[in-house]
């Protein structure tokens, strides 16, 4: 299985999940490389690199658009192609240079869309339908990002398949009660991330006793920072100071290892996910929180509503404090409800683990190769 995908160390979303996927299809028993997508302004690679003492999956970098002809050939050196498709991350305007990747393949192509744009520019659609027309098998990471690629795109649905994100599963590790209650948001941070309505929200509970804590984790977006620097943590950390929260909201902008990451996640009683999109069909983070067996309060973009339909979690309105803070409450007072969204999240989370979706990954590729499996409906 050739991956083609930005990968560590670059800091990104897709950069981890590639890393964890292909790490557990390599346990499933897949031989795996990566064709590694780097922006032309990455400084955390050098132009080339010593693939003799490469501590990492790289068997190729793809550094420009100049340079798709010899991605290509280095892809087409493995059985089947793994695509981790996102506009941003491949050259060209809308990541086009996709499109002459795939036409110089010889081999199947399997594409995994992290996103499925709502209402698409005539060329984001174009990239689209002629991606999924070139792929032998599609995968979304929700029913929710499936219906939307089959309704509002001429593609072909038979190849369309739902696999989850993926989530680590290890078993939770007995948490040392605190002294108050812990609510946690994780991720790179940026506008749109909606943590200036979570903290409103947070102004709205200081009668609690004890009062609960929000801790926000996360480094701002590499492309933020580059775009507008520190605004948006300087504009979180004036609300705080104005609301006088200072000792009930924490900020670590760090980009974490995944084990401390996943130690903090452990000791959250509550994850919060106040996201201003209203269109995200697929968040690693919610993956992730449903995984641990977190209760969950998110808005109302429609993963969330998928996931969390069955009692893991809680779906408030966007940009809304109130109805966060309402929802907030009930969770930290209502005797039960957060052992019994906890319990739902654990119900459905094993099928949420890298185990599982990694398993689902290969025999797609052993189908589009044309060995015998069950593929997954």
């Amino acid at each position: 299985m050739g991956f083609i995908s930005t990968y560590p160390p670059t800091q990104c979303g897709i950069a981890t999940f590639s890393h964890s996927l292909i790490r557990h299809a390599v346990q499933a028993g897949a031989i795996a490389g990566v064709i590694r997508v780097i922006d032309e302004d990455d400084a955390t690679m050098p132009d080339t690199i010593d693939l003799s003492r490469a501590v990492t999956d790289v068997v190729h970098e793809w550094r420009g658009q100049a340079r798709t002809a010899a991605a290509a050939r280095a892809v087409n050196d493995f059985d089947v192609a793994v695509i981790q498709h996102e506009y941003g991350i491949y050259p060209g305007t809308d990541g086009v240079a996709i499109l002459d990747l795939v036409s110089d393949l010889e081999i199947p192509v399997i594409t995994a869309l992290h996103t499925v744009v709502e209402h698409p520019t005539p060329q984001q659609r174009l990239i689209m339908e002629r991606l999924v027309m070139r792929s032998d098998a599609v995968v979304t990471m929700s029913r929710a990002a499936r219906s939307r690629l089959v309704a509002g795109y001429d593609v072909d649905a038979e190849k369309v398949n739902v696999i989850p994100h993926g989530a680590p599963s290890n078993a939770l590790r007995l948490v040392v009660p605190a002294d108050r209650p812990r609510i946690l948001t994780w991720g790179l941070l940026g506008p749109g991330k909606g943590v200036e309505w979570a903290i409103a929200a947070m102004g709205e509970l200081t009668d609690l006793r004890p009062r609960p804590h929000y801790a926000v984790v996360g480094q701002t977006h590499p492309r933020v920072l580059e775009r507008d620097g520190t605004a948006y943590e300087d504009m979180l950390g004036s609300i705080v100071d104005d609301l006088g929260l200072g000792e009930d909201v924490s900020f670590d902008h760090r980009y974490l290892d995944a084990p401390t990451l996943r130690r903090i996640v452990e000791s959250a009683d509550i994850v919060l996910l106040p996201y201003d999109s209203v269109d995200q069909v697929t968040s690693g983070v919610l993956i992730e929180a449903v995984a641990a067996g977190k209760p969950v309060v998110a808005t109302r973009f429609p993963h969330a509503v998928e996931l969390l339909a069955s009692g893991a979690g809680i779906t408030v309105p966007q940009r809304d404090p109130l109805a966060m803070a309402a929802a907030l409450r009930r969770v930290l007072t209502e005797p039960g409800l957060m052992q019994r969204m906890s319990a739902e999240a654990s119900r459905i989370a094993p099928d949420l683990h890298w185990s599982t979706v990694a398993s689902r990954y290969v025999d797609l590729a052993d189908l589009a190769i044309g060995l015998p499996v069950t593929v997954q409906p």
